[in-house]
């Protein structure tokens, strides 16, 4: 009985803790905000940096600037990154999922440590991936192919604040 008990508190905590969606306290105090292992903007390299880096390698452990282009919008599990130069984005989780982003910040820099890697996502993670993001039956219906594709395991992120006039 005490068993079941306890049991129960635990499922019980870590659905609240999956429920629960970050907040972002940017926008009220103009600072970059932290989520996961703390880390500074210092020695970030900018994102194209990084996909020329990555032609010649398979992984390596960087710190980057990026812009979201999109967010799980589930519970902000996972983001896809690039910059103004790239046709390509990156797909970032965050290690042990210790952290969630907010759902909101599509547009907003960022600036991740961990390691980068190239990996083939398999057809029902593409659309797993394309539900979260809340695109259209049609459009999960016509992910047929898997994709060979860079990600970055995150273990810190800094959330860095709107630009004014936004």
């Amino acid at each position: 009985m005490l068993r079941n008990l306890f049991f129960l508190l635990i499922m019980a905590s870590a659905v609240a803790s999956c429920n629960s969606q970050p907040d972002d306290t940017t926008k009220e105090t103009g600072q970059p905000q932290s989520f996961g292992k703390l880390i500074t903007p210092d020695n970030a390299i900018p994102y194209a940096e990084m996909v020329a880096k990555m032609e010649n390698a398979e992984s390596m452990n960087v710190k980057v600037k990026g812009t979201v282009q999109a967010v799980c919008q589930a519970k902000g599990c996972w983001m896809n990154i690039n910059d103004a130069q790239a046709s390509n984005e990156t797909f970032v989780q965050f290690e042990d999922y210790g952290f969630f982003m907010p759902k909101d910040i599509s547009g907003r820099e960022v600036i991740l440590e961990g390691k980068v890697y190239k990996e083939e996502t398999p057809v029902d993670q593409l659309r797993h991936f394309a539900e979260d993001e809340g695109k259209s039956k049609e459009e999960i219906e016509a992910i047929t192919e898997p994709v060979e594709e860079m990600k970055f395991m995150a273990t810190g992120v800094l959330l860095m604040p709107e630009k004014r006039g936004k």
